[in-house]
């Protein structure tokens, strides 16, 4: 059966993503622990199915071939033939392709020699007139020539026709970190503040070595100088302004947040103010997407990989006031040695005065860019992806007058032999505890997690890049996002284990906070993630998605 063709579940399904209901039993009632529930969002799962892309060569584009030497009958018949074939390909994953093939011009038998570009080849046989269904797995994400023959196996009649492909999935190039917008001073955009509900947009493919034809950019985006609340949207120029948001903001707040956007096909991307008044934005670029091979991701159960509060992976104490420290981490056990670029949460605690954070590869000047703001005592965390120095190393420079403790865990690494492509999906809000029309279990409560099983029986989604927001805090605590040892089944059947607590933290809250971050998260053994809410408090999370790492 076609794989576009699975009506039933085909938005599921081509996007890699199952939001399946899982309301569990308790895991450990007697130990007064939070009886866990699962997402169960059958509204988002229609939004989250990437766009299919067609690919077609109509039957007049075919090349009829001369038959071999032989029979002199044969050879005048098929001399005379009309046979001709029609190609369609469709995308089906990021590495995946499906081809129909449909012969004209006979009604014999005849037999189809596919060439896929990429050395592979496949055979098929039909009768002239029906259409062939024919599937094939890239290794890499590319553009390939599809050449197809078809022979009329009574006449030896041939015609040859091609079609150019491009997959759906695209590698990662890490950049910079480099800033291209800052309203404050014009950098990239017309300088002063971006109006209340108004959007600025930014260039991307063509500027300062990023390519034309990039599919997706990384950028960390910084709102400040904010006098209301508000939100911030990304989204590719020229689409439809989603109903997600990626940065979260209060007055007088600065906050970044690493976003993952799709690149318009002019090459802009749109920052839009979904606040009520005016607010200055900067956007730093760390990496870009195309359908080129370069380095895939490798999605990580979080590791703790720095904290200067106990010595681990540094020196112990804080880093001092514009100060730097640099640590190993290619070739660390979790991260191959040949990784280009690091996925990692930063996070800043303990700091005696207002700041920056900049996280950038060993060996380099510090760039004017940022990672992650902070006020005196905050603490605060951010998605980071940086390139990799030729040493295997990155670098942190605190900002700041005064010294800081800073955290980082490492939650993935882009390398050339990572086979997981990235493939943007249409934002799609997962999970709102606010909404009792689609969870009835309110707010996450103190201690507890919440599962979603993304991945469930789909082994080849091996990552989701979300965007986690807590709100209506009520104590302090940090958000873990961790892969679940659980299986679908055991929370069905109420033979669930309760599972590690983490280590690692996602995003940190005081109280009545409202903290954004994006989470690059493992789908783990069964395909399910769990948040936890480590305080003592209840809070409201909300989740949205906006792509998947597939593998081949």
């Amino acid at each position: 059966m076609s794989y576009r063709r699975i009506a039933a579940s085909a938005a599921v399904l081509a996007a890699g993503i199952s939001l399946v209901p899982g309301a569990a039993h308790a895991a450990d009632p007697a130990a007064g622990k939070p009886k866990p529930h699962g997402v169960t969002a059958p509204d988002a799962a229609k939004n989250v199915k990437p766009e299919t892309t067609t690919f077609n060569s109509p039957a007049n584009r075919s090349v009829k071939q001369a038959p071999a030497a032989g029979n002199a009958s044969v050879a005048a018949e098929a001399a005379t033939s009309g046979i001709e074939l029609e190609l369609a390909a469709f995308t089906t994953s990021a590495h995946g392709m499906e081809l129909d093939t449909v012969t004209t011009g006979t009604t014999n038998p005849v037999s189809i020699s596919i060439e896929w570009g990429d050395g592979a080849t496949s055979q098929e046989t039909s009768t002239g007139g029906q259409t062939v269904t024919t599937a094939h797995q890239y290794g890499k994400p590319g553009g390939y020539t599809v050449k197809v023959t078809v022979t009329d196996q009574v006449t030896q009649a041939s015609a040859v026709n091609q079609v150019a492909v491009w997959t759906r999935g695209s590698h990662y190039t890490p950049y910079g970190p480099k800033r291209l917008l800052d309203t404050r001073n014009g950098t990239g955009a017309e300088q002063g503040k971006v109006p209340a509900y108004g959007v600025t947009r930014l260039k991307i493919a063509g500027i300062d070595g990023i390519p034309e034809g990039v599919t997706s950019v990384a950028l960390n985006v910084t709102v400040t100088n904010a006098t209301s609340g508000g939100h911030i949207t990304a989204y590719a120029d020229g689409a439809e302004r989603p109903t997600t948001s990626n940065v979260n903001f209060a007055p007088g707040q600065t906050v970044p947040n690493l976003v993952i956007v799709p690149v318009g096909k002019n090459g802009y991307v749109d920052l839009y103010n979904g606040g009520w008044e005016s607010v200055d934005l900067i956007a730093d670029v760390t990496g870009y997407f195309t359908k080129s091979a370069s380095s895939g991701y490798t999605p990580l159960a979080p590791q703790r990989l720095v904290d200067t509060r106990n010595g681990t992976g540094t020196a112990r104490g804080q880093v001092k006031g514009y100060g730097t420290f640099t640590t190993q981490v290619a070739g660390t056990g979790w991260v191959s040695s040949n990784a280009t670029a690091v996925a990692l949460n930063v996070t800043v605690t303990n700091p005696k005065s207002d700041g920056h954070l900049t996280v950038y590869p060993s060996g380099q000047q510090a760039p004017t860019a940022s990672n992650l703001n902070f006020t005196t005592g905050q603490t605060i965390a951010n998605s980071v992806i940086v390139p990799v120095g030729p040493d295997g190393k990155i670098t942190v420079r605190n900002g700041a007058w005064n010294p800081t403790d800073v955290i980082v865990d490492v939650v993935g690494y882009y390398s050339p032999d990572s086979a997981n492509a990235y493939v943007p999906v249409k934002p799609a809000r997962l999970l709102d505890t606010r909404d009792g029309s689609k969870w009835a279990w309110g707010p996450l409560e103190g201690r507890g997690y919440i599962y979603m099983p993304l991945g469930n029986g789909l082994p080849h989604s091996k990552g989701f890049v979300l965007n986690s927001t807590v709100t209506n805090t009520k104590d302090n605590g940090y958000l873990a996002v961790t892969p679940d040892p659980n299986s679908l089944g055991d929370y069905e059947n109420g033979t669930e284990i309760w599972p590690p607590t983490p280590t690692s933290s996602t995003l940190n809250w005081t109280v009545n906070k409202t903290v954004p971050n994006l989470v690059q998260a493992a789908s783990g053994p069964s395909g399910i993630i769990d948040f936890w809410n480590q305080s003592d408090g209840n809070i409201d999370l909300i989740v949205d998605i906006f792509g998947v790492y597939q593998d081949n």
